[in-house]
């Protein structure tokens, strides 16, 4: 999978990155590079972002234990299958930008 980049300035909630399930091992890196002062959290879902009539702003997202509440530059992982990956950033003017990089063997 190629580098996804989702950039937010201010308070908000980014797309969903949908990572490829099937790809074994699964391992995706996350990375938060953070300019002037944010808060902010990366979330997981293991809801079926694909599901016809799917809204995430309603979905079950849970804040990755390492990047959650941060305000500074950080970086970390998920090393099982989830189904979306978002930037969810509760505070500040600044900027946040999360990169998402999934390596693994693509097919069963």
């Amino acid at each position: 999978m190629r580098p996804v980049v989702y950039a937010l300035t201010g308070v908000g909630v980014s797309r969903a990155c949908p990572p490829n399930q099937y790809v074994t091992p699964f391992n995706v890196a996350l990375s938060v590079r953070v300019v002037g002062t944010v808060t902010y959290s990366v979330e997981y879902t293991f809801d079926d972002v694909f599901a016809k009539g799917y809204v995430p702003s309603s979905g079950n997202w849970t804040a990755h234990p390492s990047l959650t509440a941060q305000t500074a530059t950080k970086d970390s992982n998920i090393a099982y299958p989830v189904t979306g990956i978002r930037l969810n950033v509760t505070a500040g003017t600044g900027t946040a930008v999360l990169t998402i990089i999934q390596a693994g063997k693509a097919g069963n």
